[in-house]
């Protein structure tokens, strides 16, 4: 197996991302790129491949446990390719980060959706009803989580939110809402309204 240095220098990935642009490059040579070297016997564009093979990976549903497991792939690697996604994944909101009705709130909080505790979120927006910031607020148990308004406020008064909006998951997968839900919802809104930074 040839390791990526013995490849004709316009071959090799990073070269050729330098020379042609990122665009030129097939999905293997730009994770080649990412995850930097292979190991001993496949190098880093064999070891890519083999990656995309066994891996789904989408933005919304990269399994890091999964990729620990392949060989050659340790917590680094792994890391950096989840960082990577994550990033991508933060910019793609973004751009299309302006919230007009329920279902736009979806692609900022299906990250929570199959973690086995209850993650409370909270987004800030601006006047312009744009998604700002998306931040994990608190981290429950399997079936509790206790928040309070000033954790969930704290942040979007730094960010000068004009509103926010907030959720959290079921691990249990139930839809309905819990009478401690609506308490606190009731209490964020008003508080809401004494800060002036709306719960929509």
């Amino acid at each position: 197996m040839k390791v990526i240095k013995d490849l004709p220098k316009l071959d090799r990935p990073r070269e050729k991302l330098l020379s042609k642009g990122a665009v030129a490059l097939s999905d293997s040579e730009l994770l080649a790129i990412l995850i930097g070297s292979g190991m001993k016997g496949t190098n880093a564009l064999s070891l890519a491949t083999k990656i995309l093979r066994r891996i789904d990976l989408r933005l919304d549903k990269l399994d890091v446990e999964a990729l620990k497991e392949i060989p050659g792939v340790g917590p680094a690697k792994a890391a950096r390719i989840a960082a990577a996604f994550e990033l991508v994944r933060r910019h793609l909101q973004r751009e299309g980060s302006r919230v007009r009705e329920a279902k736009d709130v979806l692609p900022f909080v299906q990250q929570i959706r199959e973690k086995h505790q209850e993650y409370f979120v909270c987004l800030s927006l601006n006047g312009a009803n744009e998604v700002i910031e998306n931040r994990v607020v608190t981290v429950g148990l399997l079936d509790s989580n206790q928040v309070h308004p000033r954790e969930v406020y704290a942040d979007p008064l730094t960010d000068r939110a004009a509103s926010i909006i907030v959720a959290h998951n079921h691990p249990s997968g139930t839809l309905e809402a819990s009478p401690e839900d609506i308490a606190l919802t009731d209490r964020l809104a008003r508080a809401g309204k004494l800060l002036g930074i709306p719960l929509l």
